[in-house]
């Protein structure tokens, strides 16, 4: 690999880096001056729908939707394992 190669390569993760890092400040920005007088777990509950009708939107716009019955048993579980972890968290 070139040095110019690694150059575009690091400068690539860094400005996701960075991408990621205003947007994970900006929901905590806007998590403490939003939610004034909110229970939290009520917070949580409508950003996530707002979230699953975001994400539904991109996926149908990319032409990505499948067919959960399609998924292997295996995907499943983990699917499931990973939304009651997040859930928990």
């Amino acid at each position: 690999m070139t040095t110019r190669t690694t150059r575009r390569r690091l400068r690539g993760i860094g400005s996701s880096g960075l991408f990621v890092a205003y947007f994970a400040a900006l929901v905590a920005i806007f998590a403490k001056v939003g939610l004034e007088g909110v229970d939290s777990d009520f917070a949580t509950l409508l950003r996530t729908f707002v979230i699953i009708a975001v994400l539904g939107i991109f996926v149908y716009a990319k032409a990505k939707w499948q067919n959960r019955l399609e998924l292997s048993t295996r995907t499943n579980v983990f699917l499931v394992l990973s939304a009651l972890a997040t859930g928990a968290s």
